[in-house]
């Protein structure tokens, strides 16, 4: 099993639950805006909450199970960074979810 990381927020990962699909890019940005949802490998989610998140409450971290995401997922090199970042090509399945936990960056 292979996993990679989303923080959501959880009014976005609620309505994602009553949808049966989650349909956010990144804060503020949607699925239909980016054209991918943004993911992290574990190493990478320390780095993306602290430049993104700061101060924003009431976050979420998915635990996404990659064999189990419907969606194509493309691990991309994004300039400057060490590993590439998982996105995630189309809605994400919340049956892929393993678990969603309170979060602060």
């Amino acid at each position: 099993m292979s996993l990679i990381y989303h923080i959501a927020t959880a009014a976005n990962w609620a309505q994602a639950q009553r949808d049966g699909q989650y349909t956010q890019s990144t804060l503020d940005r949607t699925l239909a805006e980016e054209g991918f949802i943004h993911a992290s490998q574990a190493a990478q989610v320390e780095r993306v909450a602290n430049a993104f998140y700061p101060g924003v409450p009431d976050l979420v971290l998915l635990t996404i199970d990659t064999e189990r995401v419907g969606a194509p997922i493309r691990y991309e090199q994004v300039p400057g960074q060490d590993l590439p970042y998982p996105h995630i090509y189309g809605p994400l399945n919340t049956d892929a979810v393993l678990e969603a936990r309170p979060f602060e960056p």
